[in-house]
């Protein structure tokens, strides 16, 4: 029997056709931001590019902050498709007992993410902006039920997965506890428990440390807060990225980007 092609297809056609408005109000959401940046945001300006009436989007959306917080997960999951991928561009190889050779291809993938993350940061300030600067008032990231925390959590779960991979293969110098503030452990606490790592707390403020380095250092770049000292911050980054290895104990694991 020849099954017809809309039946192997998800959803019923209304759930289809709903499902592609949705991703056209985010599309037009997306280039209106690009194009004119975030106060163009708004469910008056995304429904007259798109011929409908403001009121016409709330069958959609439940608000403006709803589309906002809808298109920051999709760009949290972009961003973090790029970066798994530029992982998988390192072959897999079968597990090794020695922890150098381990902590090496962990600490690879950690570097070859950190680059794809400033890649396409860099390709995208627009987004970036929206994503990672000045929070939207009414998105809110601490929502588990928003796509935008949602998104946030796979985000902070990758890094925080090869930050683990890393210290399981081969744990790196930490501070001890002793000598961190003590304003600082119960905060870092309840990140850790948080995200749900089993990590002690002087390496997840080791963590904390070369993320604030690397996000730092892209930021200023992408806001072109380093133009007044550097043309090309590239090199930058790298002679960063190199510095935050020697951290975790990585001495050959930077690679070269183009």
């Amino acid at each position: 029997m020849t099954v017809a092609p809309e039946a192997t297809e998800p959803g019923t056609r209304r759930e289809r056709q709903r499902a592609a408005t949705v991703q056209e109000i985010k599309a037009v959401a997306r280039r209106l931001l690009v194009s004119e940046g975030t106060q163009a945001l708004s469910l008056r300006a995304i429904a007259r590019e798109m011929g409908l009436t403001a009121p016409a989007l709330y069958r959609y959306f439940d608000g403006h902050e709803a589309l906002v917080g809808a298109l920051v997960g999709d760009l949290y999951d972009e961003l973090c498709d790029s970066m798994v991928a530029a992982q998988d561009e390192l072959p897999a190889e079968a597990a090794s007992a020695d922890p150098t050779h381990r902590a090496h291809d962990a600490g690879l993938r950690l570097m070859l993410a950190a680059c794809a993350f400033r890649t396409w940061s860099v390709g995208h300030p627009a987004e970036f902006g929206l994503v990672f600067g000045t929070p939207i008032p009414g998105v809110d990231l601490n929502d588990d039920e928003s796509p935008a925390c949602q998104g946030g959590r796979r985000f902070g779960l990758l890094f925080a997965a090869l930050f683990l991979q890393l210290w399981a293969a081969k744990p790196f110098p930490v501070p001890d506890l002793l000598e961190l503030d003590p304003r600082l452990v119960p905060q870092i606490e309840e990140y850790r428990d948080r995200l749900g790592i089993d990590l002690p707390v002087p390496v997840v403020w080791v963590f904390l440390s070369c993320w604030a380095r690397l996000y730092g250092l892209i930021t200023m770049e992408v806001f072109g807060h380093l133009t007044f000292a550097l043309s090309d911050a590239e090199p930058a980054f790298m002679t960063e990225l190199a510095q935050i290895g020697c951290v975790l104990g990585l001495k050959d694991a930077v690679p070269q980007i183009t």
